[in-house]
């Protein structure tokens, strides 16, 4: 059940990928997602120094013997590590499936296809999937406003983005953004997307290593608990309306330079509120689907209520349309 493109080309058993969540998505939380059928990635720029990502692929490796890929962002990291330098060590390591995003990845995609590996590009815009495509990348992840990360500054919703990429592209489209259960599941395949990539939903989970008061915090915020911010620097991030956010939001109305916003926006902040559990610390970046979370089971509890109650809507579903058939 639920056999895509996306199942094949990743080798898993189900259509349903984990994003590469800055603290989160460490060796424990992707091999949980991978262990559970899905597809667990690990973020590259979690790791300014190259021989700890080595030492958290090794790791991973001894959880889970299930496919698992790195998340790549394309623009220069810290420390002045280089992709280039990240591509080698996901090589020498033997990953097999990689994520990029943030920018074209055609300047890496030779090196990597040469070596074996699926290319994943994901992107918020229609129009820079199309070039992904043309460059040489194997699947497209579109991600919809309504997303945490970096949903771009279009502000188009995953119902538009994903039947727009899946009627425009020839290679499988993955929906990000806005999905945490089997219904949005569902809604994205039926868009026309043949997998889903979830963040929130893996966020607020037993394996994710979130402080317990961001865990409990997120289970009670509401779909209005989020904010865009960094718009005025050109890459919007979404993420909790946390004290942190509200003094972003007023420094940009400001017109607060980019070094003004630093202190507020720079990575330690983060991981002083998702691992130390300062809430108001630094930016929670979450999706507005936020507000449909309301429990932290486990990761294959999460994977396996979406598959199961899929069927079961998948079967409602037909019922009625056969009882609608059968009265004509």
């Amino acid at each position: 059940m639920f056999d895509t493109r996306i199942t094949k080309l990743f080798g898993i058993k189900y259509p349903i990928i984990g994003g590469g969540m800055q603290f989160l998505s460490r060796a424990g939380l992707v091999s949980a997602i991978s262990n559970a059928g899905g597809l667990g990635l690990i973020p590259a720029a979690m790791f300014p120094e190259l021989d700890d990502l080595r030492k958290e692929i090794r790791l991973t490796k001894t959880l889970t013997k299930k496919p698992f890929g790195i998340n790549l962002t394309l623009f220069q990291h810290p420390r002045g590590v280089t992709i280039e330098q990240y591509i080698d060590v996901i090589l020498d390591e033997g990953i097999k499936i990689v994520e990029t995003a943030g920018r074209s990845p055609e300047p890496y995609i030779k090196k990597l296809k040469d070596n074996g590996v699926i290319i994943m590009h994901k992107t918020p815009a229609v129009r820079f999937a199309k070039t992904a495509e043309r460059v040489g990348v194997d699947a497209i992840a579109i991600l919809g406003m309504e997303g945490a990360g970096h949903p771009g500054m279009d502000d188009v919703t995953s119902m538009v983005l994903i039947p727009l990429a899946a009627e425009t592209l020839k290679i499988p489209v993955v929906a990000a953004g806005g999905i945490s259960n089997a219904r949005s599941f569902l809604a994205a395949l039926s868009l026309g997307a043949e997998g889903i990539l979830m963040g929130t939903r893996f966020a607020i989970t037993q394996e994710s290593p979130a402080h317990p008061k961001i865990k409990e915090a997120l289970v009670q915020a509401p779909e209005t608990a989020t904010a865009l911010l960094e718009r005025s620097l050109g890459n919007p991030i979404r993420a909790l309306k946390n004290k942190a956010a509200q003094t972003i939001l007023e420094l940009e109305t400001k017109g607060a330079t980019s070094d003004e916003l630093l202190p507020y926006i720079r990575g330690e902040q983060g991981k002083k509120a998702w691992i130390g559990g300062e809430i108001d610390a630094g930016v929670v970046s979450i999706g507005e689907v936020v507000g449909l979370v309301h429990n932290i089971p486990t990761v294959k509890e999460v994977i396996d209520s979406i598959v199961s109650e899929a069927q079961t809507l998948l079967e409602h579903l037909t019922n009625i349309s056969g009882t609608k058939q059968a009265k004509r």
